[in-house]
């Protein structure tokens, strides 16, 4: 059974930065997608970003300019930096690897709380 470990969460004041990071159990071939989501309380789960196979990236227009997602195809790892954070980026984020086959992965959240 192949887990999805995140780490990197944690608090920080508004313009502060972290880093999440998000590896697999064990390597994965045929990944198509590697990305982060997140779910704030009393809200439904949303896409923060993605990069698809060829390396395209796609964000959440709340944070274009502020995070970047990148990834080590053969650790199979996934990052995310945030940069310039705000209290509405305040959720709980989660790893999601999803391969050709259709499966997805998904880790069990790590927080990230923005609060002065």
């Amino acid at each position: 059974q192949v887990q999805l470990v995140e780490s990197g969460g944690g608090s920080v004041q508004p313009g502060g930065s972290l880093r999440l990071s998000c590896g697999a159990s064990e390597k994965l071939f045929s990944v198509t997608a590697m990305g982060w989501y997140r779910q704030a309380p009393g809200k439904e789960r949303e896409l923060v970003a993605r990069v698809i196979s060829g390396g395209v990236t796609n964000y959440a227009d709340s944070v274009k300019g502020r995070f970047t997602i990148s990834r080590d195809n053969a650790k199979s790892m996934v990052y995310l930096q945030m940069n310039s954070l705000k209290p509405e980026d305040t959720a709980v984020y989660y790893c999601n690897i999803r391969r050709a086959s259709s499966v997805e992965y998904w880790g069990k959240g790590t927080l990230v709380t923005v609060s002065s």
